[in-house]
């Protein structure tokens, strides 16, 4: 393997017609057998008998990429190392260097000290934004209302002022403020 196939690549969508024959193929093969991935999936080459058999991880690398570039988007491809600095941590959750140092400090996101430098494995960051979210998408649910035209004004504005306080309790303990 080259180093050159280590380093960030992006790709284009083009080939329009190839690509919309791969994705009509991958969507048939999904309506047919959902997320389960029963049937297998094999690399081919120019000689005869040359094929290889996709792991499921890979397939699903395909299915993502086909799907963005058939969207008109182009793909990165972006090979990174399992544990990741506090700054590419950063960068991937989308907030400062400290934030991702106070979370390790709080016990949030668990790192290995090598020397005076800070790692986060891959895996646990990716998990940790997954929990992130769900727990966002859960406090956006927690916090809307239903309104229609009977809705009391005054009620409504209480019950916001409730979810408020609630917010900032849930904020507060769970800084350790």
């Amino acid at each position: 393997m080259t180093a050159e196939l280590l380093e960030s690549q992006t790709y284009l969508p083009d080939e329009h017609e190839q690509l919309a024959s791969v994705a009509s193929f991958l969507d048939a093969h999904h309506r047919k057998s959902g997320d389960s991935l029963r049937s297998r999936y094999l690399l081919v080459g120019a000689d005869e008998g040359e094929q290889i058999e996709l792991p499921e991880s890979l397939h699903k690398v395909l299915v993502q990429a086909v799907a963005a570039l058939t969207a008109g988007k182009a793909v990165t491809i972006s090979p990174t190392m399992p544990k990741v600095t506090t700054q590419q941590a950063a960068d991937l959750l989308g907030v400062s260097r400290p934030t991702v140092v106070r979370l390790i400090d709080a016990g949030e996101l668990r790192c290995e000290r090598i020397g005076n430098r800070r790692k986060i494995l891959l895996a646990d960051l990716l998990a940790y934004r997954e929990t992130r979210r769900q727990r966002q998408y859960q406090a956006i649910a927690d916090t809307s209302v239903d309104i229609d035209e009977n809705t009391d004004p005054a009620l409504l504005n209480e019950r916001l002022k409730r979810i408020r306080k609630q917010l900032a309790e849930q904020r507060r303990n769970s800084t350790g403020n």
